[in-house]
C-alpha cells in the first residue's frame, strides 16, 4: 500500500484537491481551535484548513509523496503544520494531548483499524472528539472510490463497536455526492460519526 500511495500522490495536481472534506470543516468550525491529529492526511488538504483556522496540526502518512504535496500546501496557504512519514500502528501521540482526532477516509483492513482507533481515544483530551467519514460497504456498487475490500469499509455497527466507551453526538449512514478531486467525485456511500471521549 505504500507504494501505492506514493505513486498515487507522486502526480502534480492535488488528486483529492486543495479543499477540505466538506463534513469535517463544518464540524471543526463549531469548535475552538485547540490541537488536532490527522491519521493518513495524504495530501494534507484537511491538515491546512485546520491550520489556516487556528489550530495545531500533527499528520501523519506512510506516503512520502503524500507529505512533500502537504508541505507545499501549507507553504502556498502561508501555515505551518507538522507531518511525519510513519506506518499507522507505529506512529504515538502522548495521552490526553488532543482536542480532536479526525479520520478523513481513512480505511484499514480490521485488525489494523481496531488497533489505531483505541490509540486515537487515548490521544485525545477527556471531551475532545473524533471526526469520522468513511465509505460504507454500499460504495462497492460505485465507482467513486474507496477500497474494494468489505471488510475495509465501515457500518454504524463497527463505529459503535471500535469507539464503544465514547458519547455518540453524531452517527449516520447516507448516499451523498463527492467532489473531491478525481478519485472521490461522485455519488457515494458514506457513514459519518463524532464522538466525544467522557
Amino acid at each position: 500500500m505504500h507504494n501505492f500511495w506514493n505513486e498515487r500522490y507522486s502526480v502534480k495536481e492535488y488528486i483529492y484537491g486543495e479543499e477540505p472534506n466538506v463534513f469535517f470543516a463544518e464540524q471543526l468550525s463549531k469548535l475552538k481551535p485547540g490541537t488536532i491529529i490527522l491519521p493518513c492526511e495524504g495530501e494534507g488538504r484537511n491538515a491546512v484548513f485546520a491550520a489556516s483556522n487556528g489550530w495545531s496540526v500533527d499528520a501523519f502518512d506512510s506516503s512520502e509523496a503524500g507529505k512533500m504535496k502537504a508541505l507545499q500546501l501549507a507553504h502556498k496557504k502561508g501555515v505551518s503544520i507538522e507531518y511525519v512519514v510513519e506506518d499507522a500502528l507505529a506512529v504515538d501521540y502522548p495521552a490526553n494531548s488532543a482536542d480532536v482526532v479526525a479520520f478523513i477516509y481513512a480505511h484499514f483492513p480490521p485488525a489494523t483499524r481496531k488497533a489505531v482507533l483505541q490509540k486515537a481515544i487515548t490521544w485525545l483530551k477527556p471531551g475532545g472528539k473524533i471526526i469520522l467519514e468513511a465509505f460504507n460497504p454500499n460504495q462497492l456498487q460505485n465507482d467513486t472510490g474507496g477500497p474494494k475490500d468489505v471488510s475495509m469499509l465501515y457500518t454504524e455497527d463497527i463505529i459503535r463497536e471500535e469507539f464503544g466507551g465514547m458519547k455518540i453526538e453524531l452517527l449516520q449512514t447516507l448516499r451523498t455526492e463527492l467532489s473531491e478531486g478525481k478519485y472521490h467525485e461522485g455519488i457515494s456511500d458514506i457513514v459519518r460519526f463524532v464522538g466525544i471521549k467522557e
